[in-house]
């Protein structure tokens, strides 16, 4: 079955916010590609198709921006990503704090939200953005 793209346009404070789906990531059960001013953040939703035995809701949510995202590339001694800073696990919170009672209450399939920093500008922060795009992502899920 072929997702059709769908494409929101608006203007926010002056600048373009951009929502994108089916476009990106088709293997996940929802995905959003959003755009604000030159940032642009994927945002990816997946849930296991049967529920675990946990006696809790597992949900996951994972925020990285690459270093590429601001145009730089690890070299020297450190040629790989390293764990997620402290700002990262932050916004990671951010994310999972109000969506978390958003789910049905009994819902124990495990989820995993994972949102990366595609392009960062050095105007708009990629943690808003994020925000947005894992509300929407979920969602289409």
């Amino acid at each position: 079955m072929k997702e059709k793209m769908h494409r929101i346009e608006t203007t926010f404070a002056g600048r373009p916010l951009i929502l994108e789906t089916g476009r990106m990531a088709k293997q996940a059960h929802g995905s959003c590609l959003i755009q604000y001013g030159e940032t642009v953040v994927l945002c990816t939703a997946v849930a296991q198709d049967n529920p675990t035995h946990l006696p809790f809701f597992p949900l996951t949510v994972e925020f990285r921006e690459r270093t590429y995202a601001a145009g730089k590339f690890p070299g020297g001694f450190i040629k790989r990503e390293t764990r997620p800073s402290e700002s990262e696990i932050l916004t990671s919170r951010l994310i999972d704090r109000p969506c978390r009672p958003m789910f049905p209450e009994g819902f124990l399939h495990e989820t995993q939200i994972i949102a990366t920093v595609l392009s960062a500008d050095q105007e708009n922060d990629a943690d808003v953005v994020a925000i947005l795009g894992s509300s929407a992502a979920l969602y289409m899920s």
